[in-house]
């Protein structure tokens, strides 16, 4: 099994992979493109967004700066707006669906490292994927942490730190984050 094929399956790989380090290094170059194009580039800067990511559907607006490590593992619905410094870290799915907002400073994390010293040394590492719902806001600065699902109709407050799945048609907020209440959409 390639160091890729253990990655997309959440097993433990190598990120030194060669493949695996020339995939990031193009992104990376897409994305560094992408990051110092200015408001005069608006629709050239939109089309390698979308050929930076592995899908998206209409309606798709980033402001840059944005960061992530591969784009191909980022899956996005209609109508989704990224506001400015977002970072998607997409060593595995990161599934956004319809009319997603997420506000500026968002961190959606796939990457994880073993809790252990001495696997963790070795510089293995594994992902969980993250699935986002649909019509959801996220508020500035908030952190969704690999393998977590956020329902529909959620809003993360700003700065939350979101642990664990969060059910549909709720406000989560804090650290970690937690319902203070229902939403009637």
């Amino acid at each position: 099994m390639t160091e890729k094929n253990k990655m997309l399956s959440g097993q433990l790989y190598n990120p030194n992979d060669p493949i695996l380090i020339d995939e990031r290094r193009k992104a990376r170059l897409l994305v560094e493109k992408i990051n110092k194009m200015g408001d005069d580039k608006i629709k050239e800067r939109r089309k390698l967004f979308y050929e930076l990511v592995g899908k998206a559907d209409k309606g798709l607006w980033i402001e840059p700066p944005f960061y992530c490590d591969y784009g191909y593992n980022i899956k996005l619905g209609k109508m989704v707006f990224m506001n400015f410094n977002c970072c998607i870290l997409d060593v595995m799915e990161v599934k956004i669906g319809n009319n997603v907002f997420l506000a500026p400073n968002v961190q959606i994390y796939t990457a994880t490292h073993p809790i252990d010293a001495k696997t963790r040394n070795s510089w293995l590492e594994f992902a969980k994927p993250v699935i986002i719902g649909n019509d959801v806001w996220i508020g500035g600065g908030a952190i969704i942490c690999p393998g977590v699902t956020i329902g529909n109709g959620v809003v993360v407050g700003a700065g939350s730190v979101v642990t664990k799945d969060i059910p549909d048609n709720v406000l989560v907020v804090g650290n970690p984050a937690r319902i203070k209440r229902e939403i009637d959409n």
